[in-house]
């Protein structure tokens, strides 16, 4: 599997997400920092975060980077949860100043249509993102399923048929979200669309009605990405495995990306290297550039800034589990942040020099 390159300068985290803080360490810039009496930059500023409606898995990152600005000075205002094409159009209006969860280069369209004022400005994980299709490992065993040729099959079709329309249920992605896009566009390319049924509702409750029907012994066919709690529940190699696509075939806007969509060494694919039909990804952070013009020390925490993606797969699951309230959110951010000081100490150090 591909990995974030910077993951390992920093702490893994156990997938209880057991920390506790204590008073003596809590963000109050009174510890042991040594920009604790410096005149911080984003005194007297705000800045406005926004967030994926309908998909929670990044939402620990929108509280990360407003902790991380608020060592900067910065006062964040409330987290907006908006759609993505919003989003993007939100920092081109200037409504929106920072968006942690820009995925490249599948957001490449929204991008470009925000006119220049939003863009990618750090990563938040880079080269950790994989995307495409699974299937339960029961069902892939049974029917001899490798690839989504295989959902032309009447005998697959039959057995992924939910609804009783004729053809294969697949969880798919919310209509605007890229990844809704390019199944769209995939399903064309392989002929598909009289064989699979795209499921575009709310994608976590479509993950939990099919993870339901998997504990009941159920065949499920389903679209993912990593991190994303998804696989936590279901396990790629032990629950579900990875098929590969026919070939790859992608819109225009990511073929040049054609080669990262073959990757070596995913676990629980049905072969190595897998022909996953996806780019690897980038998680980025987007901002409009405006903000980044006139805040240079922010301009230089976001690039300098990342987050463990062993962090973020262990956070998704205690979501999952229970810990998911505004409150938890914000504590499993303090609490990142403290286990990781010394790098922290580091980026705001270098931000406020930007500065100056």
């Amino acid at each position: 599997m591909v990995h974030n390159v910077k993951e390992n300068r920093l702490l893994n985290f156990s997938s209880k997400l057991s920390l506790s803080l204590l008073a003596s360490v809590a963000i109050s810039f009174s510890g042991s920092a040594s920009y604790a009496q410096t005149q911080l930059p984003g005194e007297g500023r705000t800045v406005r975060i926004s967030q994926p409606t309908g998909e929670d898995t990044g939402w620990i990152l929108s509280n990360i980077y407003a902790q991380l600005l608020e060592e900067l000075g910065y006062t964040p205002l409330d987290t907006l949860t908006i759609d993505l094409p919003v989003a993007y159009a939100a920092m081109a209006t200037g409504d929106v100043d920072i968006y942690p969860y820009g995925w490249f280069p599948l957001h490449n369209t929204y991008l470009e249509s925000s006119y220049g004022d939003a863009q990618i400005v750090g990563h938040v994980v880079e080269q950790g993102a994989l995307q495409g299709y699974l299937v339960d490992r029961a069902s892939a065993e049974k029917f001899g399923i490798t690839s989504l040729e295989d959902f032309k099959r009447d005998e697959v079709k039959q057995a992924f048929d939910r609804d009783g329309d004729g053809k294969a249920d697949l969880v798919a992605c919310p209509a605007g979200w890229g990844c809704e896009l390019t199944i769209t566009y995939q399903l064309d390319a392989f002929d598909l669309r009289d064989h699979v049924n795209e499921i575009r509702a709310g994608y976590s409750a479509s993950m939990a009605d099919a993870i339901a029907a998997y504990q009941s012994g159920e065949p499920i066919f389903f679209y993912t990405w990593t991190p994303n709690w998804t696989v936590n529940e279901l396990v790629p190699g032990e629950d579900v495995v990875w098929i590969e696509t026919p070939s790859i075939e992608l819109p225009a806007e990511q073929q040049e990306l054609a080669d990262s969509a073959i990757v070596s060494g995913v676990e629980g694919c049905v072969s190595n290297p897998c022909q996953l039909g996806w780019p690897v990804n980038d998680i980025s952070v987007v901002a409009s550039r405006a903000f980044l013009e006139e805040n240079p020390a922010a301009r230089t925490l976001l690039e300098l800034a990342f987050v463990d993606i062993n962090f973020i797969y262990a956070q998704n699951a205690a979501m999952r589990a229970g810990e998911n309230s505004q409150e938890d959110l914000r504590r499993q951010a303090a609490e990142y942040i403290e286990a990781n000081r010394e790098a922290v100490d580091s980026w705001i150090e270098q931000a406020i020099a930007s500065a100056q």
